[in-house]
């Protein structure tokens, strides 16, 4: 009987000895926290971003890179900038074969759809068929997509023609006009090279998917109305964009006999003869070149049949002459200097937004079919180069065309030859054919580009949004009217206010849920989407759901805390009697926090203390731990309240609990 008190002791020193080693292995792991080395400043995450833009990783260990010759070092730049030099040394006849085909059925596409987009974009047709030829050879070198089309798109060219005729009448002055032209190219090449070099890409995807596709549509239907006036042959036509104003024209018009009814049978028998082969194309994946090669047929036999029976005679648009020959240099033209520089600098800025976000759609649409990552960076900087180049050889915006690219994958394109192809092949037209396209009908460009617009219309994705996010269709369908009914400008802002708004909304309101440890597992869920979760008492567990704590959420976070904090603290004396010991914040979603953030946990600190509850930090992140270490504010609330997991902060919590009660 003399030795139970002595067995019992022991028990009671083990179980001591135990927690004392769970303590010192806690305290251990959050000094990993608290120890962690300083993160990068933001200079050199700069430098970094730029030094991987060019710069290949390479999977040499730290002391081989070290031994790196210049040579070396000159040709990672220089793979890093034309990717080219990685897959063009392993580059194989089979692969031209396919190239090759799919760069000739890209051109009988690209030749006519380049002179109706020039068209579109109020210049002369030589300027399509250039944006057809210098921009997809630059692509081509330094380019990663395998499958993109380069050259000008509909979407871009509206939207030049749109902002442009505000800054210079292209009917008074086509001279200053396409001046003008070339000058918003350059800035939107600048912007696009600047966005990919230093790591920019976030400010493009302001822009959001939801809003591409409002913008798209109404896009499209503002595009297909425009070609009412080469449709009907009017003579007599708005400048003006929205669709009250265009149908306006088109009535007035038609009332005053201001069309020529030959224009429109001529461009409706055609129109349907494309639709018809698309439709074949679609329905049988084999006849792919059937809709490739409508367009180019259809202005042939249609030039064939002006031609032949003088209908131009008759009251039938015809193109007339087309320059031809080799891209003559604009660099000379560009208007760098002078009243209209930051109009050209803006409408740059929004061309090289809007021509970024349809080119990385496409080029990741059908990256991801064929398997392979296709870096947005890259992407930006390899499209600003061209477009510069393009600038400076009487170019204007040019981007990835979904059209085209999805052409050439049926085309069973292998690599971006196939753009080298069909810009040699656009170039052989405009030394040798040209002078055969004098007789073209306007209403067959028109036809082309109508025929080109269902695909822009996705009303299956804009229904997919409106049951997934309401929001995000509130931005697309802002913007679809926005085009339709105001401008091209008064859409996109549309857009972007309402994605701001949502972003800013989700900012000022983030996410802070009350959580709970989910049954046989050391993890924590919230209570309202795990309702087995389970609660603690007398310790209040609660996660952050933002990214940012900031000025902008601080106050709300803070409220939100004592409200629950209160409302638990009346629940626990009405039932058990007791109080709230301590509130974990769990900070894993935090990326960062700012001054207003640190000011509100110090707040939080001292208000909970002066009530003798304690405050605890769980799974602060690199930026946050740092900060919060250069405010000092872990000398002054106490390193101890600062832990690895919510798991660990709970077993802390709950053994100052019972060695508080064991105290009693």
């Amino acid at each position: 009987m003399g030795s139970l008190p002595t067995e019992s002791l022991s028990v009671e020193e083990h179980q001591q000895q135990q927690v004392e080693m769970d303590d010192t292995s806690r305290t251990e792991r959050a000094r990993w926290l608290l120890n962690s080395p300083d993160p990068p400043s933001i200079w050199h995450e700069l430098a970094g971003s730029i030094r991987e833009a060019f710069f290949p990783r390479n999977k040499l260990s730290s002391s081989s890179r070290v031994k790196q010759t210049w040579r070396r070092s000159a040709f990672s730049f220089l793979r890093g900038l034309f990717p080219i030099l990685n897959w063009g040394r392993n580059y194989k006849a089979s692969k031209f074969k396919s190239d090759l085909m799919a760069g000739l059925t890209l051109a009988s596409l690209s030749i006519p759809q380049s002179i109706g987009y020039a068209n579109l974009a109020k210049l002369d047709p030589q300027y399509g068929l250039y944006t057809s030829v210098i921009p997809p050879l630059i692509y081509a070198l330094m380019g990663s997509s395998r499958e993109i089309a380069i050259g000008p798109v509909a979407v871009v060219s509206m939207l030049l023609s749109a902002l442009m005729q505000n800054v210079q009448d292209p009917a008074a002055d086509p001279v200053a006009y396409r001046k003008l032209v070339f000058t918003v190219t350059f800035f939107a090449g600048v912007f696009q090279s600047v966005f990919g070099l230093f790591r920019l890409g976030f400010l493009v995807d302001f822009l959001s998917h939801a809003a591409i596709v409002g913008f798209m549509a109404g896009a499209a239907i503002v595009i297909g109305l425009q070609q009412l006036k080469g449709l009907l042959g009017i003579s007599h036509f708005t400048n003006k964009t929205d669709v009250v104003s265009v149908l306006g024209s088109v009535f007035s018009s038609l009332h005053h006999s201001y069309w020529y009814p030959l224009n429109f049978v001529l461009g409706c028998s055609f129109l349907i003869f494309l639709l018809i082969a698309r439709f074949i194309g679609r329905r049988n994946k084999k006849l792919f070149w059937l809709p490739a090669i409508a367009p180019l047929l259809s202005v042939i036999l249609s030039t064939l049949i002006v031609y032949l029976t003088k209908a131009d005679k008759h009251g039938v648009k015809i193109v007339k002459h087309i320059k031809g020959g080799l891209n003559p240099s604009s660099a000379h033209q560009l208007q760098l200097t002078g009243p209209h520089l930051g109009q050209t600098a803006k409408i740059g800025l929004i061309s090289a937004v809007v021509a970024l976000t349809e080119a990385i759609a496409v080029g990741r649409s059908f990256a991801s079919i064929k398997g392979y990552h296709l870096d947005g960076n890259k992407e930006m900087v390899a499209m600003g180069f061209m477009n510069i180049a393009g600038s400076l050889t009487s170019c204007y915006v040019a981007t990835g065309s979904f059209s085209r690219t999805a052409v050439n994958f049926s085309a069973g394109c292998q690599t971006v030859v196939s753009n080298i192809v069909m810009a040699i092949t656009v170039l052989l037209s405009l030394e040798l054919f040209t002078s055969l396209l004098y007789y073209t009908p306007i209403a067959i460009l028109a036809s082309i580009i109508l025929s080109a617009l269902p695909g822009l219309i996705d009303i299956n994705e804009a229904i997919n949004i409106y049951k997934v996010d309401k929001l995000d269709f509130l931005a697309c369908i802002g913007a679809f009217l926005g085009v339709l009914f105001a401008s091209v400008e008064i859409g996109l802002l549309a857009a972007v206010t309402i994605s701001f708004a949502k972003i800013l909304l989700n900012a000022v309101r983030p996410g802070i849920e009350l959580q709970g440890r989910l049954p046989r597992t050391d993890t924590y869920g919230d209570i309202s989407q795990f309702p087995m979760a389970i609660k603690t008492p007398g310790i209040l567990t609660i996660r952050i759901n933002s990214a940012l704590f900031c000025f902008a959420n601080a106050n709300f976070i803070r409220e939100r805390i004592m409200r629950w904090v209160t409302e638990e603290q009346d629940e626990l004396e009405e039932t058990t009697k007791r109080t709230i010991q301590a509130v974990i914040i769990d900070m894993s979603n935090l990326m960062n926090i700012d001054t207003s953030g640190i000011l509100v946990l110090e707040e939080l600190h001292k208000k909970l203390a002066s009530n003798g509850i304690e405050l605890v930090m769980a799974s602060p992140r690199w930026q946050v731990i740092h900060k919060l270490k250069s405010a000092k504010l872990l000398d002054r609330i106490g390193k101890g309240c600062v832990y690895l997991s919510v798991a660990e902060a709970m077993e802390a919590c709950l053994a100052s609990k019972f060695a508080a009660l064991s105290n009693c």
